[in-house]
């Protein structure tokens, strides 16, 4: 609720959780390699760094990297990273597959950089959760440009993010049956970023899901070659 009016408090929270979340799936992250594709102003990887990480983040909106973002971001599109095969332990993406145009493409460039056995984390805002439109939920349930001109109404200003051009419609069923088809990630867990309880049990119910999920987690595991 505080993300736009105080953005420190907000990324600072969700940062120490998310980097509690890698580590109980892959260990302590100290002195391993994780690359933060999409993570804006740095704050994932600034805690990633007070944990002893080599982080690195990739960015390709320069309005997003802010006036002080992390030393060594660098400015890239998460379609083709400057990266080599296998670089990193960790390749962790927060928020960010429903501002992508191709998730698919996306992932797969994720597997790419992570080494065999490296850890992917994803997790991002499905479309029919009750922030699915970001700003203007949840008024996006009665569309997108309805929702999006009654923003403009209330605030006098317009909406950060149009459907179609930099937010997309993402549904978790999909992106299971994508994710679970392909040869070169592995499903460790799938989840509910958020809530506290009952957390992969949700994500277990077609329908359900869509609306009581509010952020998909998935941890995936990248397969040997």
């Amino acid at each position: 609720m505080r993300e736009q009016a105080d953005p420190e408090a907000c990324y600072s929270l969700l940062a120490r959780d998310a980097v509690d979340q890698v580590e109980r799936y892959h260990g302590e992250v100290r002195g391993q390699v994780v690359v933060d594709v999409g993570g804006g102003s740095g704050y994932f990887t600034e805690e990633f760094r007070r944990r002893g990480a080599e982080a690195f983040l990739f960015e390709p909106d320069a309005g997003e990297l802010g006036d002080r973002p992390p030393a060594g971001a660098v400015r890239a599109d998460g379609y083709l990273l400057p990266l080599g095969d296998g670089v990193a332990d960790v390749t962790f993406t927060s928020n960010v597959l429903e501002h992508v145009a191709d998730p698919q493409t996306f992932l797969s460039e994720l597997a790419r950089v992570t080494r065999p056995g490296g850890l992917v984390y994803v997790s991002f805002t499905n479309w029919l959760s009750p922030w699915g439109g970001h700003e203007w939920a949840p008024w996006h349930y009665l569309g997108a440009e309805r929702a999006r001109a009654r923003y403009r109404r209330r605030t006098g200003r317009a909406a950060k993010h149009t459907l179609g051009d930099n937010l997309f419609a993402v549904h978790i069923g999909t992106t299971l049956r994508q994710v679970r088809a392909r040869d070169d990630l592995t499903v460790v867990a799938a989840r509910s970023r958020y809530w506290p309880f009952l957390t992969e049990w949700i994500v277990k119910v077609p329908g359900l899901r869509e609306f009581a999920t509010w952020n998909l987690l998935l941890i995936l595991r990248r397969c040997p070659p």
